[in-house]
């Protein structure tokens, strides 16, 4: 069984809070995994809008997603107001990896750390693009480590 750990960075780029809805709960009573991936979305259109861009148009390029890492923490329960934290990491020619951290404002207890690869891209040519000048300009790289261990048994 895979295991995924990840260690964020100490500071973070952006900031947002959002409530978990009732659509947000799985039957288990907690927050669902596919929730936790659409609260990222949510948070990185919020930071994106927040410095004058879009996921369309980062300084010219799009960007989407290239890979996805979970680290589930803790419960999330219907009502909870999750602060959601961004940090732009480790720069590539084409992209670099957006790291989010996701807790519960209440208590401060950890709910999940996630990172999306993002790569950008020119739509209408159907090619990648290097990561904008701009972009680097706003946002200093953080540092943060992912270590996937796979144990097998029989």
């Amino acid at each position: 069984m895979a295991r995924i750990k990840i260690t964020p960075p100490k500071k973070f780029d952006f900031s947002t809070e959002i409530s978990l809805r009732i659509s947000d709960i799985n039957y288990g009573g907690h927050l669902g995994h596919d929730s936790i991936l659409s609260l990222a979305h949510e948070a990185r259109v919020r930071f994106f809008k927040s410095h004058g861009f879009t996921e369309l148009n980062v300084f010219g390029p799009a960007m989407i997603l290239s890979d996805v890492a979970i680290n589930y923490k803790s419960e999330g329960f219907y009502g909870d107001c999750i602060v959601v934290d961004i940090a732009v990491c480790d720069y590539l020619k084409y992209g670099c990896d957006l790291v989010y951290r996701l807790t519960e404002k209440k208590t401060g207890r950890v709910v999940a750390l996630l990172k999306t690869g993002i790569v950008f891209i020119y739509y209408e040519k159907r090619e990648v693009a290097p990561v904008p000048k701009e972009f680097k300009k706003l946002f200093r790289e953080r540092k943060y480590s992912i270590e996937i261990q796979s144990k097998t048994s029989d």
